[in-house]
């Protein structure tokens, strides 16, 4: 499987279908094409379904579903795949930082595969080559030409065979694909505590999509809390049983001691900086681990309707 080659397929699909999604198709001066989701058009709930799709490499499904209304009225944002180390590890985890001038973004999609200097590639082993690379920036502003030549010699192509899709995290897309994240946290968590995530063969996601927020600062707070306390994730394993009852509770993020209030104030407590957060913390409510080779069930972690509605009513 060629990530990017999925993923410019999927991609391919939405802008034949730019007016219809209320998205723009633009090529800057290098010639890089950029898809703008949300920046200075409406976009709305199929751009944000296949911005997250693409972020998986077209190896995920993203759907709006009815939401717990025990947990927050409205929709919940699901997702599944049967590929899950590809296309959250290799693909949709953001973990490229991309900075230029007066522009910052975090940086996921299948491009990052590409690059390869992540040292998660060095345990995965999804590293990959390709003519056209594109990626996913969470930004509330379009790339300068500056970051495109940057992201296109960072993945050795030209800027031609760049497509970057853009939306901040303050528009219903931008919403959408951040809280489609919530197998990839389970992921990102198992692999940090060192569980071998290699017999993580499918999964299953649902968390609640937030209001848009005013600005993406809030925008931040509300799709992290979607998931930190509102997350709920079902993955099928192989293997032990044991194995399964050591890492289970760590999981969660109620692991962590910065749960329990809503992002937004732990955000402000680590003077807005992510890589001050005990990196724990980034992982769903509650997981349920269904073991393929012993039929077991374990379940860990619980949501949390209260900080849920603190944090969206804020």
């Amino acid at each position: 499987m060629n990530l990017n080659q999925l993923a410019l397929a999927r991609c391919e699909q939405l802008v034949n279908r730019a007016t219809q999604l209320n998205i723009a198709v633009l090529r800057d001066e290098t010639g890089a094409r950029i898809i703008d989701c949300g920046v200075h058009v409406p976009g709305g709930f199929e751009a944000g379904i296949g911005l997250a799709e693409v972020c998986m490499a077209g190896l995920g499904r993203v759907d709006l579903t009815p939401g717990n209304s025990e947990l927050w009225p409205g929709p919940a944002v699901a997702v599944r795949t049967d590929q899950p180390v590809a296309a959250c590890m290799a693909s949709q985890y953001a973990g490229w930082q991309i900075a230029g001038e007066k522009f910052f973004a975090m940086g996921s999609g299948p491009m990052r595969a590409v690059r390869g200097r992540e040292a998660l590639f060095d345990h995965i082993g999804r590293k990959e080559s390709a003519d056209a690379v594109v990626g996913v920036l969470e930004a509330g502003k379009l790339p300068h030409e500056d970051v495109c030549h940057l992201v296109a010699e960072e993945c050795g192509v030209a800027a031609e065979h760049l497509t970057l899709m853009v939306a901040p995290t303050a528009s219903l897309a931008g919403s959408i694909q951040v809280v489609a994240r919530s197998i990839e946290t389970a992921l990102h968590k198992l692999h940090e505590v060192g569980f071998d995530i290699q017999r993580v063969r499918s999964g299953f996601g649902v968390a609640p999509l937030p209001p848009v927020a005013g600005n993406d600062l809030d925008g931040i707070g509300r799709t992290n809390d979607a998931v930190l306390y509102g997350g709920e994730v079902t993955l099928w394993v192989t293997g032990d049983d044991d194995s399964l009852r050591e890492f289970g509770p760590q999981i969660p993020s109620s692991a962590s001691p910065d749960h329990g209030q809503p992002f937004a104030e732990i955000f402000a407590r680590y003077d807005r900086d992510f890589y001050k957060i005990d990196p724990l913390l980034f992982s769903p409510a509650r997981v349920i681990l269904n073991n393929l080779d012993t039929g077991t069930s374990m379940r860990f972690g619980e949501l949390d309707p209260q900080v849920i509605h603190e944090s969206f009513n804020s």
